[in-house]
């Protein structure tokens, strides 16, 4: 914006007996510098802002744009965002408003789930290139979709799967690959937080004053508001998230599959999930939860325990590579070598806590090279979110041993392609190339 239109723009405000905004009047009127990359975050609250003010570390970097349904949260992080930098910037609660703009190069999208894939979408039409938060979409088909239109546009994409960045997975790998282990025949994967447990229910309520829920809802059905599926507590709804099993498990089970050098489905999968441990919960997605991924030559399994913040080795998430010499044991503190015997050293490495700001900092740079090569680039995101898929909707079929063909889109087991596909409400358009 330049300088006679931004006080046009403020003269208008004055006229209207609307006093500013603190965060316009502290900004700086003038024009943009010209080498600037101009970013825009899509859903404010918590990683979302995480993720913007690690990209803002770069002092190339300024926001001009911040767009959330809840108005409270908007006016909340336009004050400190006026704070962190002096170029002015606008707010929205439509995003659509964000991508008609050309002086946007980078939208970070940190959305609930269900949004994910028509945003991401509409930003790779409009030119943008985008950071995605995890996992990637709440179905499979929205995978699919996000890596076609990416590819389509060329866009450059980093998910926000952050360990690709992180020092100390990068060793554990290095490690795995050399052998030391010997030969690896299980993998397990856990993950037990409190937050997932949910009291319960309560009744619908009013939407609170500021929030434009019919936006918050977006492709997903029409119903009425209640607090325990809004802010935070979404992920535990099937039609918004998919519990622990998306919300943990694209970052763990994307640690087994790197590892491992998987890049297909699964022979099978066979899982079991319940809310065994709260069954009054107002939760849908399941508390409690076991699945098996089959292949030829390892077994490859996971499991989450709600409400509880204990797991094996002392650790409540983590990965076990159980191989013929030892154990390694990781999560994102460190890894360490348990040996059987004297087969190979016992040995521990920790972690320097820096991943995020390194994941963004390598968006940045394939950004400005235009390198679609990035640490977790669309197809990676892809890949983890539907394995935590498959293992809910194997969970949701309870105990059927399930094979996905990720070529002909189906199931074996016709219940199973039910949930291959969501339902956009009619006012929104499922994505197609």
């Amino acid at each position: 914006m330049n300088r006679r239109l931004f006080f046009k723009n403020t003269s208008l405000i004055a006229a209207a007996g609307i006093a500013a905004p603190a965060y316009l009047r502290a900004a700086v009127p003038g024009l943009m510098a010209n080498d600037k990359i101009n970013a825009a975050l899509i859903g404010c609250r918590n990683m979302g802002w995480g993720d913007l003010t690690d990209l803002m570390l770069n002092k190339e970097v300024q926001c001009l744009a911040l767009c959330d349904v809840d108005k409270s949260i908007l006016d909340d992080k336009a004050k400190q965002l006026a704070g962190m930098q002096t170029a002015k910037f606008d707010l929205y609660g439509d995003y659509r408003r964000i991508l008609d703009r050309k002086d946007i190069d980078i939208v970070v999208i940190g959305t609930p789930d269900h949004w994910h894939c028509l945003q991401f979408a509409d930003a790779c039409r409009a030119g943008k290139s985008v950071y995605v938060e995890k996992p990637i979409s709440n179905s499979l088909a929205e995978c699919d979709a996000m890596v076609a239109i990416a590819d389509k546009y060329n866009t450059v994409v980093q998910v926000g799967q952050q360990q690709r960045s992180a020092s100390v997975w990068k060793s554990l790998i290095e490690y795995l690959n050399s052998g030391a282990l010997g030969r690896i025949g299980r993998v397990h994967v856990w993950a037990n937080f409190g937050y997932a447990a949910m009291s319960a229910p309560v009744p619908d309520s009013s939407v609170p004053d500021g929030v434009d829920f019919d936006m918050w809802l977006g492709p997903a059905r029409e119903r009425t508001f209640n607090s325990q599926r809004f802010h935070g507590l979404w992920r535990m709804f099937w039609e918004y998230g998919g519990g622990l099993m998306t919300d943990w498990g694209v970052h763990l089970l994307d640690m087994a599959l790197w590892a491992k050098n998987i890049q297909t489905m699964p022979l099978s999968i066979q899982a079991n999930g319940g809310k065994f441990l709260f069954p009054e919960g107002a939760h849908e997605t399941f508390d409690t939860q076991t699945v098996l991924y089959q292949f030829d030559d390892f077994i490859f399994s996971w499991e989450n325990n709600a409400g509880i913040e204990s797991g094996p080795y002392g650790k409540n998430y983590g990965l076990a590579f159980i191989g013929a010499n030892g154990t390694a044991v990781a999560n994102r503190e460190d890894w360490r070598v348990y040996p059987s015997g004297n087969k190979t050293p016992e040995k521990t490495v920790k972690a320097d806590n820096e991943e995020h700001k390194q994941h963004l900092a390598n968006f940045l740079d394939c950004v400005k090279r235009h390198d679609r090569r990035t640490a977790c680039p669309i197809q990676t995101g892809a890949l983890s979110a539907k394995y935590a898929h498959l293992g809910n909707i194997a969970a949701r079929l309870s105990g059927s041993a399930l094979k996905y063909d990720d070529v002909k889109k189906s199931f074996n087991i016709e219940a199973a392609n039910a949930f291959i596909k969501p339902a956009y409400r009619k006012s929104w358009t499922f994505p197609e190339v």
